[in-house]
Protein backbone atom coordinates (compact mmCIF):
# COMPACT_ATOMS: atom_id res chain seq x y z
CA UNK A 1 0.00 0.00 0.00
CA UNK A 2 2.68 2.73 0.97
CA UNK A 3 4.16 1.90 -2.49
CA UNK A 4 1.45 2.71 -4.93
CA UNK A 5 0.89 5.71 -2.28
CA UNK A 6 4.48 6.30 -3.04
CA UNK A 7 3.96 6.20 -6.78
CA UNK A 8 0.76 7.99 -7.15
CA UNK A 9 2.16 10.82 -4.93
CA UNK A 10 6.06 10.80 -6.05
CA UNK A 11 5.75 10.43 -9.81
CA UNK A 12 3.53 13.27 -11.05
CA UNK A 13 5.68 15.62 -8.60
CA UNK A 14 9.38 14.28 -10.41
CA UNK A 15 7.14 14.85 -13.21
CA UNK A 16 6.80 18.18 -12.56
CA UNK A 17 10.10 19.27 -10.99
CA UNK A 18 11.68 18.06 -14.21
CA UNK A 19 8.83 20.46 -16.57
CA UNK A 20 9.82 23.84 -14.17
CA UNK A 21 13.65 22.52 -14.80
CA UNK A 22 13.73 21.90 -18.39
CA UNK A 23 11.01 24.63 -18.62
CA UNK A 24 13.82 27.37 -17.26
CA UNK A 25 16.54 26.42 -19.26
CA UNK A 26 14.63 25.96 -22.88
CA UNK A 27 11.48 27.52 -22.74
CA UNK A 28 7.73 26.46 -21.77
CA UNK A 29 6.99 26.53 -25.94
CA UNK A 30 9.79 24.35 -26.52
CA UNK A 31 9.38 21.81 -23.30
CA UNK A 32 5.68 21.38 -24.44
CA UNK A 33 6.87 20.47 -28.17
CA UNK A 34 9.84 18.03 -26.84
CA UNK A 35 6.45 16.48 -24.92
CA UNK A 36 4.58 15.90 -27.91
CA UNK A 37 7.84 15.08 -29.98
CA UNK A 38 9.01 12.38 -27.71
CA UNK A 39 4.90 10.86 -27.36
CA UNK A 40 4.74 10.20 -30.92
CA UNK A 41 8.01 9.01 -31.90
CA UNK A 42 8.39 6.90 -29.15
CA UNK A 43 4.54 5.62 -29.79
CA UNK A 44 5.93 5.30 -33.53
CA UNK A 45 8.88 3.24 -32.57
CA UNK A 46 6.75 1.17 -29.51
CA UNK A 47 4.82 0.18 -32.34
CA UNK A 48 7.56 -0.82 -35.16
CA UNK A 49 9.02 -3.24 -32.27
CA UNK A 50 5.54 -4.25 -31.31
CA UNK A 51 5.06 -5.54 -34.98
CA UNK A 52 8.61 -6.94 -34.85
CA UNK A 53 8.05 -9.11 -31.74
CA UNK A 54 4.92 -10.63 -33.37
CA UNK A 55 6.84 -11.32 -36.45
CA UNK A 56 9.55 -13.51 -33.93
CA UNK A 57 6.66 -14.99 -31.61
CA UNK A 58 5.17 -16.07 -34.98
CA UNK A 59 8.23 -17.69 -36.11
CA UNK A 60 8.41 -19.36 -32.63
CA UNK A 61 5.13 -20.65 -32.82
CA UNK A 62 6.19 -22.09 -36.43
CA UNK A 63 8.98 -23.80 -35.07
CA UNK A 64 6.63 -25.19 -32.60
CA UNK A 65 8.46 -23.05 -29.67
CA UNK A 66 6.71 -21.68 -27.01
CA UNK A 67 7.41 -17.92 -27.65
CA UNK A 68 7.67 -17.15 -23.82
CA UNK A 69 10.32 -14.01 -24.36
CA UNK A 70 7.84 -12.78 -27.03
CA UNK A 71 4.55 -12.43 -24.65
CA UNK A 72 7.16 -10.55 -21.68
CA UNK A 73 8.10 -8.76 -24.63
CA UNK A 74 5.10 -7.47 -25.84
CA UNK A 75 3.52 -6.83 -22.68
CA UNK A 76 6.96 -4.59 -21.94
CA UNK A 77 6.13 -2.72 -25.17
CA UNK A 78 2.63 -2.08 -24.63
CA UNK A 79 3.87 -1.12 -21.47
CA UNK A 80 6.46 1.59 -22.55
CA UNK A 81 3.80 2.72 -25.08
CA UNK A 82 2.05 3.67 -22.36
CA UNK A 83 4.80 5.66 -20.25
CA UNK A 84 5.90 7.27 -23.59
CA UNK A 85 2.20 8.55 -23.99
CA UNK A 86 2.04 10.06 -20.57
CA UNK A 87 3.14 13.52 -20.48
CA UNK A 88 6.57 14.00 -18.76
CA UNK A 89 10.44 13.30 -18.78
CA UNK A 90 10.72 10.73 -15.96
CA UNK A 91 7.78 8.30 -17.55
CA UNK A 92 9.25 9.03 -21.31
CA UNK A 93 13.22 7.37 -20.13
CA UNK A 94 11.73 4.59 -18.64
CA UNK A 95 9.50 4.37 -21.85
CA UNK A 96 12.15 4.20 -24.25
CA UNK A 97 13.92 1.58 -22.52
CA UNK A 98 11.58 -0.59 -22.06
CA UNK A 99 11.18 0.44 -26.24
CA UNK A 100 14.86 -0.54 -27.37
CA UNK A 101 15.45 -4.19 -27.94
CA UNK A 102 19.09 -3.93 -25.83
CA UNK A 103 17.68 -2.70 -22.90
CA UNK A 104 14.84 -4.21 -22.86
CA UNK A 105 16.68 -7.41 -22.77
CA UNK A 106 18.70 -6.25 -19.64
CA UNK A 107 15.81 -5.07 -17.64
CA UNK A 108 13.76 -8.38 -18.18
CA UNK A 109 16.71 -10.61 -17.56
CA UNK A 110 17.05 -9.07 -13.66
CA UNK A 111 13.45 -9.73 -13.02
CA UNK A 112 13.65 -13.21 -14.98
CA UNK A 113 16.41 -13.88 -12.90
CA UNK A 114 14.18 -12.81 -9.44
CA UNK A 115 11.69 -15.40 -10.46
CA UNK A 116 13.24 -18.27 -12.05
CA UNK A 117 15.69 -19.16 -8.65
CA UNK A 118 12.59 -20.31 -7.40
CA UNK A 119 11.96 -22.73 -9.90
CA UNK A 120 14.94 -24.16 -9.98
CA UNK A 121 15.87 -24.16 -6.34
CA UNK A 122 15.54 -28.11 -5.83
CA UNK A 123 18.08 -29.55 -9.15
CA UNK A 124 17.31 -33.24 -8.22
CA UNK A 125 13.35 -32.28 -9.06
CA UNK A 126 12.28 -35.15 -11.96
CA UNK A 127 9.96 -34.15 -14.70
CA UNK A 128 8.09 -37.61 -14.11
CA UNK A 129 5.69 -39.11 -11.52
CA UNK A 130 6.26 -42.31 -10.36
CA UNK A 131 3.23 -44.55 -10.13
CA UNK A 132 1.20 -47.79 -10.89
CA UNK A 133 -0.82 -49.47 -12.99
CA UNK A 134 -3.00 -51.74 -14.14
CA UNK A 135 -4.79 -53.07 -16.92
CA UNK A 136 -8.52 -53.22 -16.63
CA UNK A 137 -10.44 -55.26 -18.98
CA UNK A 138 -14.14 -54.31 -19.71
CA UNK A 139 -16.69 -57.32 -17.90
CA UNK A 140 -17.40 -57.93 -22.16
CA UNK A 141 -13.62 -58.77 -22.75
CA UNK A 142 -13.49 -55.65 -25.21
Amino acid sequence: MNTAIFLILGIPLIEIYLFIKVGSQIGALNTILLILVTAVAGVWYARYEGFNTLRSGMSQLIKNELPLYEIVSGAAIAFAAILLILPGFATDVLGIMLVFPFTRKIILSKYSKKYSTKNKSDPEKKNYIEGEYEDIEDKDGK
